[in-house]
């Protein structure tokens, strides 16, 4: 199971492990906690615009979800509902209905029983820093870990990381062919230490699908570049994931290429 904030996160993050998986025969099931209507309307406004229309573009959102989600290879599509919160300092961070002010035990329960319902063996979400700090992604990562203390299925967490190495060499490429770079790509983490990879999947055959995913967001323009990408410089940043094991119920090994590595 992946549990993502946005829709078109599933997209970025994990569509490689999701397409891979699937192909073995995995079922593979998404969890999106917000319903994005803060990303960009149907006619390119952000969030933060006053002309913005918030409805126009939750329900825009819904049909690309839907639509990347079954290109990603999952199986199943559940939606938590919340309120996009937006990035850390904007007014929308007020909105009680918003994902980060959610009440955590409660969330965490619906997951838990997400969790057991289709009986989860690998969770994958976002890292203590939500990968490039948006408090969506941060709340993924505490409501997920809250939910694996109430939860019986789960083996096993991981957190999907770029390494040091591959952003050092991705991001001079990428800027000096004029390819626009989404936040999420300059403001992630770099503290990631190609040590702290615990598992690397080779997913380049899946390239074509995972920008065929990103594509699918098509109103989330601030990803253009990323959907006409050259080739080879998408699979320098795509090509391979890499996965952080941040929790395990047992001691883990044989996971170096597979996340269900060494579990029965």
């Amino acid at each position: 199971m992946c549990v993502h904030a946005h829709p078109d996160d599933e997209a970025l993050f994990t569509a490689g492990a999701s397409l891979h998986y699937a192909a073995l025969g995995y079922r593979v099931v998404l969890v999106t906690c917000t319903n994005g209507q803060l990303g960009f309307d149907d006619q390119g406004r952000p969030g933060p615009d006053p002309a913005h229309d918030l409805t126009v573009t939750r329900s825009l959102r819904a049909g690309e979800l839907q639509r990347a989600a079954d290109l990603a290879g999952f199986s199943r599509s559940v939606s938590l509902g919340f309120d996009d919160s937006g990035m850390i300092g904007w007014p929308q961070n007020a909105n009680p209905e918003a994902f980060m002010n959610c009440d955590v035990d409660a969330t965490a329960r619906t997951l838990a029983a997400l969790f057991d319902e289709v009986k989860a063996t690998v969770v994958l979400t976002y890292d203590e820093n939500g990968f490039y700090g948006h408090p969506d992604h941060v709340m993924a990562n505490v409501v997920t870990r809250r939910a694996l203390e109430m939860a019986s299925t789960v083996e096993r967490l991981y957190y999907p990381v770029v390494p040091q190495s591959v952003l050092a060499s991705f991001v001079p490429q990428a800027q000096a062919t004029g390819v626009f770079l989404p936040q999420w790509v300059l403001e992630a983490n770099y503290a990631i230490a190609d040590e702290l990879v615990a598992t690397s999947i080779d997913v380049t055959r899946f390239a074509e699908q995972k920008q065929a995913c990103i594509a699918a967001h098509a109103s989330q323009i601030d990803n253009a570049d990323l959907v006409t990408m050259d080739p080879r410089l998408f699979s320098l940043l795509f090509g391979t994931e890499f996965y952080q094991r941040a929790w395990s119920r047992s001691a883990a090994s044989g996971d170096a290429t597979d996340l269900f590595g060494g579990l029965s």
